[in-house]
């Protein structure tokens, strides 16, 4: 397991993991990124509240992205099963 220096809003963190730095890094710049974003439409705010909505920004985006992937999983098997009785008959 490797560490890597990752910077979120100007502050150093170090990230402990098995993943590839230039994945950890990835990461850590979407991360800056959507705190940045809050901070440009509310530039009072503190920075717990600007994470914790980046948070909230980043979870609906994957809440979405898991749905979009059900309905596509789902279609993808009612095809399936169209084409499979097709070679049934």
């Amino acid at each position: 397991m490797g560490s890597v220096d990752v910077y979120i809003l100007g502050q150093k963190y170090t990230v402990k993991g098995d993943a590839p730095e230039d994945y950890i890094q990835k990461v850590a710049a979407l991360v800056d990124s959507k705190i940045k974003e809050v901070y440009i439409n509310s530039p009072n705010i503190t920075p717990l509240k600007a994470s914790i909505l980046a948070a909230l920004n980043i979870a609906d985006e994957l809440c979405k992205l898991r749905t979009d992937q059900e309905v596509v999983a789902n279609q993808i098997e009612e095809r399936t099963n169209i084409l499979s009785g097709l070679f049934e008959k």
